[in-house]
């Protein structure tokens, strides 16, 4: 398939963009209706205009949620501020972002499988919180929040219970039991531990790129060989920059390609066509180790941080730079 083609098939989405196109399908139409029951049950929407205020407008976000086996969960339909109409130092100081990062959900998933402590998911029904929890609890419990999802996680069982029953209390929720898919990542429990990949992910964005019935090989990169700036640039860079976008995501379970994706990362502002071949070899290692993930074991060591790091001398051709990569061990678990 031509560049030109596997950029239109890598854009593709199913998802509506708009209001317009998602009113005219049933199902969707029942989604939004659903959102907005939550927002007034939450008595989000309904406050008073204050004066003198820059009011921001809102957009609507349409997102299909799938299944391990690529079946359709739901639709998830969320009303969202529109925040980037906002003017930094005229109508905020400080921001919040309420997204957990990965390198948090490793480090608590090490620690929950090294103390046996239960995981628990969440979906709140709305991206506005307006609402106070007022219990205290003498015991420890994570919350990890991604926008609307959520993961509990704590050393007393019977608090997630009642935690989760105060939350539901306040917010519309719906209990979706013990983890096994969250963001795209699929957790499995193993007999010594917690496996986590992106399988379904990786097949995906294989399908997307037209590289799912490419040929294997057994290294991400060619290691002797230094990408460079020189060469011929790429005619399609958009296509460039959407290929390595979706293989980034990847790394949360995939450290073994983040060397790789990282070289060809420095180069989105002018890809060349060696760029490219770069970008399509890793697909092709993706496809021969689609099976590949994180496990997470018991630690003798569970509190002990490790770090390993490396570099070369002057590898970048063009620059002369080093380049460098670490590891971050606790105990015995990759977290970063």
């Amino acid at each position: 398939m031509g560049s030109s083609r596997l950029l239109s098939a890598l854009l593709v989405s199913t998802d509506p963009k708009g209001f317009k196109s998602a009113a005219k399908n049933p199902a969707w139409f029942a989604a939004m209706d659903e959102e907005v029951r939550a927002l007034q049950n939450n008595r989000t929407i309904l406050v008073p205009r204050p004066t003198n205020t820059n009011i921001m407008g809102s957009k609507w976000v349409f997102r299909t949620k799938y299944l391990p086996n690529g079946s359709i969960e739901r639709l998830k339909v969320r009303l969202v501020a529109k925040g980037y109409t906002q003017i930094p130092g005229l109508d905020y100081t400080d921001t919040f972002s309420p997204v957990v990062k990965a390198t948090t959900v490793q480090v608590v998933l090490s620690l929950v499988v090294t103390n046996k402590w239960p995981l628990h998911q969440l979906d709140v029904k709305n991206a506005f919180f307006n609402g106070t929890l007022t219990e205290k609890h003498s015991h420890t419990i994570y919350i990890l929040l991604y926008v609307d999802d959520i993961i509990i996680t704590s050393n007393n069982s019977a608090l997630i219970t009642r935690f989760t029953r105060e939350l539901h209390s306040e917010f519309a929720t719906k209990d979706l039991g013990p983890l096994s898919y969250f963001l795209g990542i699929k957790a499995s429990p193993t007999s010594d531990g917690l496996f986590i990949g992106q399988l379904k992910y990786a097949r995906d964005i294989l399908t997307r790129a037209q590289l799912l019935n490419s040929k294997p090989v057994l290294m991400p990169m060619v290691i002797s060989r230094h990408l460079s700036a020189d060469g011929s640039l790429f005619s399609y860079p958009t296509l460039y920059r959407s290929l390595v976008g979706a293989l980034q995501y990847l790394t949360i379970t995939r450290p073994d390609i983040a060397h790789a994706i990282n070289s060809v990362s420095q180069y989105l502002h002018a890809p060349t066509e060696d760029h490219f071949l770069a970008v399509k070899r890793i697909f092709c290692y993706v496809k021969g180790t689609i099976h590949f993930g994180l496990i997470f074991r018991p630690s003798s060591t569970p509190v002990a941080l490790v770090t390993n790091s490396d570099a070369d001398w002057s590898g970048c051709p063009d620059t002369r730079r080093s380049t460098s990569g670490y590891s971050i061990y606790l105990g015995d678990n990759l977290i970063s």
